[in-house]
């Protein structure tokens, strides 16, 4: 199946809009803050949350209004995470509320997403008075995805937006996203928000099984320091615009959906991840000849995982021995004798280690490859044919500072 990507976000589908304004919950006036995605029709709806015992007070009403399958807008806010707050509920249930009567729909309908400090309370009022603007300003252009992705970056760098075109049932089809995550970031649903617009036609429940099933080879195969948020969520609306054949679970069809999902939300954890808080490089740890994809997985992430290694990186320092060292305690039963690591970038790849021992190679190409901003760690197990990706980024002295900071 061609999967062509196109310059848009999550506006690419037919009939949804979106927008973003600073209501002031930011003191930056130049920093939006809240944004909405609304389709026009009722749409499917699947999501998956945060596995942190602590979750901000917008999952647990996103839940309640997900339970049905069915959703026609998302509002977020950025600044503060409404999170471990007394009247958490209240407020997210005030924000639906808002929401739901300037579009004329039911506050069942709302997904509610928040995210930024946690422990301080939300004050509804700046919502409450820019809901309207920002209900106003809902356009189906590209500047309005962007917009909507703006309000909900908090430490994030860079607009996080991706769109594709596809077929399926003989209809020309389109799947789009925003993403807001930089720091907190780590497997088991990692810490983000997305949001994943379609005008494909499937059922809830193939739809739940394809985002749920995608997630563990994507969104929990990324990680920037080991912390998982409590505000995590990733939601997908598909509207039925594209008038295809409605998708069942395990059809054709339903393989081409997780084909163009899945091109999706890996571009999406590539956007994160090279924008993990001060990070420089992108980090891609690819890990082949495994005797099941479990074994990769953990692989991947212990390695990806590894502070000592994203130090390495940083300093383009091609110290091997910290790769293998994160695959001895990942906990995963491989055969340190047949495993071999290469670096790759933009400038080549070299061979650092075969058969679990280090071999002869030039340390200034080594450098040379190590100073790109994308690195690649390719490590071969040698038992086997599976395989796993996993997404991160270096360490840096900027991580620090960003976090030392970080509330007040």
């Amino acid at each position: 199946m061609e999967i062509k990507e196109i310059n848009s976000g999550v506006c690419a589908a037919k009939g949804f809009k979106a927008n973003g304004v600073h209501c002031g919950i930011r003191k930056n006036r130049d920093k939006r803050d809240l944004a909405v995605i609304y389709s026009e029709c009722e749409a499917t709806a699947a999501a998956v949350y945060t596995t942190n015992l602590v979750k901000g007070a917008p999952l647990t009403v996103t839940k309640r209004h997900l339970a049905n399958g069915k959703a026609r807008a998302v509002i977020c806010n950025s600044g503060n995470a409404n999170t471990c707050n007394a009247n958490g509920i209240t407020i997210a249930e005030q924000m639906s509320d808002l929401l739901a009567n300037e579009l004329n729909i039911s506050a069942d309908d709302v997904v509610v997403a928040s995210t930024g400090v946690i422990g301080q309370p939300l004050d509804i009022e700046p919502i409450k008075n820019s809901v309207k603007e920002l209900c106003d300003g809902l356009s189906d252009n590209d500047t309005a995805s962007e917009f909507a992705a703006q309000a909900i970056m908090t430490t994030d760098t860079k607009l996080k937006e991706v769109a594709v075109e596809f077929e399926i049932g003989g209809k020309i089809c389109r799947m789009g996203g925003i993403a807001k995550g930089s720091g907190m970031i780590h497997p088991n649903m990692a810490t983000m928000l997305v949001f994943i617009t379609t005008d494909v036609a499937i059922d809830a429940d193939a739809l739940q099984k394809a985002l749920s099933d995608d997630i563990q080879k994507t969104f929990n195969m990324l990680s920037i320091d080991g912390d998982t948020s409590t505000n995590d969520m990733v939601t997908v609306l598909a509207n039925g615009m594209a008038e295809n054949p409605i998708i069942t679970a395990n059809s054709e069809d339903f393989a081409k959906f997780m084909t163009a999902l899945n091109a999706v939300t890996v571009k999406l954890c590539r956007m994160i991840a090279g924008d993990g808080e001060g990070a420089t490089k992108l980090l891609e740890c690819y890990v082949s000849g495994a005797d099941d994809e479990q074994t990769a997985k953990t692989v991947a992430k212990s390695v990806i995982c590894s502070s000592l290694l994203k130090a390495a990186m940083f300093g383009s320092d091609a110290n091997w021995g910290r790769v293998l060292c994160a695959i001895g305690y990942s906990g995963a039963d491989v055969d340190i004798s047949k495993i071999g690591v290469k670096f790759k970038s933009q400038k080549g790849e070299i061979l650092v280690c075969e058969n679990g021992a280090g071999v002869e190679f030039s340390e200034e190409k080594a450098k040379e490859i190590l100073l790109e901003n994308e690195i690649e760690i390719l490590i071969t197990l040698g038992n086997g044919d599976k395989s796993a990706n996993a997404w991160g980024c270096d360490l840096t002295y900027d991580y620090v500072k960003i976090n030392g900071d970080y509330r007040t």
